[in-house]
This record gives structure tokens, C-alpha cells and sequence, in this order.
């Protein structure tokens, strides 16, 4: 039979595995084990650098930084607290509202309804499928604040 393996078969090791011990691979020895000794790894406290980095380079800056333009308008909550009113409701019969129309109330005062009767300003400033979120006033600040939009019973956006 022709030994299609580069190094000798059962010379000790499990099931048919070579035994590395005490071999020797390039210019270093490991003694059974192929992990280098402790503390000489090439990236202190871990075996390997952050994704997508190579060595000795910097890494990522936090918080990220978004390009210009787009949707990423504000990042953060309004400097402003919302009008001090409170609009009349539409009397309307939706079952859900549809992200393509609350989607024009991006980055508004915008005023919304619950299907359990609550009732406050938010500042959108996300709406995904289903859901949407920005920032809540709770009478004093503004606050993060997400819910499923078939949650919402009505919206109107100043």
C-alpha cells in the first residue's frame, strides 16, 4: 500500500495521527502542543487582532462615523422641546400604519396615538418593515423610545 501522507502513520499519536511531539516546524520547537508558549503571541491579550485588521494598524473609531448626507440627519435627540399643544385626532379607521407613510415624519415633531390610549410626541428618527424609533418627550426630555407600528393607532407630523 502507497502512503499518500507526507509523514509517517502510526508513529504514537491517536487513532492514526502522527505525535508531534517534540518536532520541530520552521525555526521553533513545540514541545505536543501547537500553540506557541504563553505570552509570546504576536498580538498581546489576544491570539488575534480585530477583524479586518492587519497588525500594527489602528483600530476603529467609536462612535462611527456616518457620510454626509442620506438619512443620518441627526444622529442625536431635538435641542428643542416639541410644540406645546396637543392636535386634534383624525378620526381614522386604519388596522396598521404603513411604514411608506410615517416615513414622511422622519426627523419631525410628530404626534402619536396608541391603540391603548396613550398619547405623546416623538421624534422619529428610524422606521423600519414594522417597527419605528427615535425619541420620546416625557413632559421634561427627550428619551429612546421604539415601538411596532401596529401599535399605532393614528400619527399627525408638524
Amino acid at each position: 500500500m502507497n502512503n499518500q501522507f507526507p509523514f509517517p502513520q502510526n508513529q504514537g499519536g491517536p487513532e492514526g495521527f502522527p505525535s508531534i511531539e517534540g518536532q520541530q516546524f520552521g525555526n521553533q520547537q513545540f514541545p505536543g502542543s501547537m500553540m506557541p508558549p504563553f505570552g509570546q503571541q504576536q498580538f498581546p491579550g489576544n491570539m488575534f487582532p480585530p477583524f479586518g485588521q492587519q497588525p500594527g494598524q489602528q483600530g476603529p473609531s467609536f462612535p462611527p462615523s456616518f457620510p454626509p448626507g442620506g438619512q443620518q440627519q441627526q444622529q442625536g435627540a431635538p435641542t428643542s422641546p416639541p410644540p406645546s399643544f396637543v392636535p386634534q385626532r383624525q378620526s381614522v379607521g386604519v388596522f396598521a400604519v404603513d411604514p411608506g407613510s410615517i416615513r414622511g415624519c422622519l426627523f419631525r415633531n410628530t404626534y402619536i396615538w396608541l391603540n391603548n390610549g396613550n398619547a405623546f410626541w416623538l421624534f422619529p428618527t428610524h422606521v423600519g418593515r414594522r417597527s419605528i424609533s427615535g425619541f420620546r418627550w416625557n413632559g421634561f426630555m427627550w428619551t429612546f423610545y421604539g415601538t411596532d407600528l401596529d401599535r399605532i393607532s393614528s400619527f399627525q407630523c408638524f
